[in-house]
């Protein structure tokens, strides 16, 4: 049996419309990124460059066997260093805790703390499911109005972009990583949750678990002013 064979449009006209309509569909496709790029690329550093900030959120990327992942642990060094080279006081762990055997915000506070960042300094929030609900529950739940951020650096312009969106002024600090398979994968995720992302920072939607007002960095900082 035959396969029926595509058959383009003869006329100039019907011709032009597809290529206008395949062109508008690339540029609805590129405006989130491009969105991310023209609100964030200003506000990206280094651990060296970026301004100093009373508080770093450090956004979870998975466990292994109950540890960070490596990816998560080059985040949790650029916290610690942020720390250690006096850039915050206050480290806040934002990840996932849905389940009673995963638990990234803990394993992330564990990991600080053996390379010196005081457990006191640190404060952890189990319900940052994504990073848009990250970014909402530091600003209302934790009264972040500042930040540095800290993640891999496909994922830095995201996450500076939301928690602005969502009323925190935020720097960034994106993580180098070596091009492999992971970032690849990475890289391309980020091309399809900048369509979310726009989506989020237009609508503003609540996140998946408010709750009420944690006073946890208010504390710490109190604690690092003593």
């Amino acid at each position: 049996m035959k396969r029926p064979r595509l058959r383009l449009p003869r006329t100039r006209r019907a011709q032009r419309r597809i290529v206008q309509t395949v062109m508008l569909a690339c540029v609805f496709a590129l405006a989130p990124a491009t969105w991310m790029h023209a609100v964030a690329d200003s506000r990206v550093r280094t651990v060296a460059d970026v301004p100093a900030q009373d508080v770093a959120v450090v956004f979870g990327a998975g466990l292994w066997k109950g540890r960070p992942t490596p990816y998560l642990a080059h985040r949790l060094d650029a916290a610690a260093e942020l720390y250690r080279a006096g850039k915050v006081k206050v480290v806040l762990v934002t990840g996932d805790n849905s389940r009673v055997e995963y638990d990234e915000p803990d394993a992330m506070r564990t990991y600080l703390t053996a390379r010196g960042v005081p457990d006191k300094q640190i404060v952890s929030d189990y319900a940052g499911f994504d990073t848009w609900d990250s970014c909402v529950r530091a600003k209302k739940i934790f009264g972040v109005d500042r930040a540095v951020l800290v993640t891999q650096g496909f994922h830095i312009r995201r996450a500076v972009a939301l928690c602005r969106a969502a009323g925190v002024e935020s720097y960034g600090v994106g993580v180098a990583e070596p091009h492999d398979v992971t970032w690849l994968y990475g890289g391309t995720r980020e091309m399809v949750a900048a369509g979310k992302a726009a989506l989020d920072a237009t609508f503003t939607p609540d996140p998946r678990f408010l709750g009420a007002r944690e006073p946890g960095v208010k504390e710490a900082l109190t604690a690092a002013a003593r």
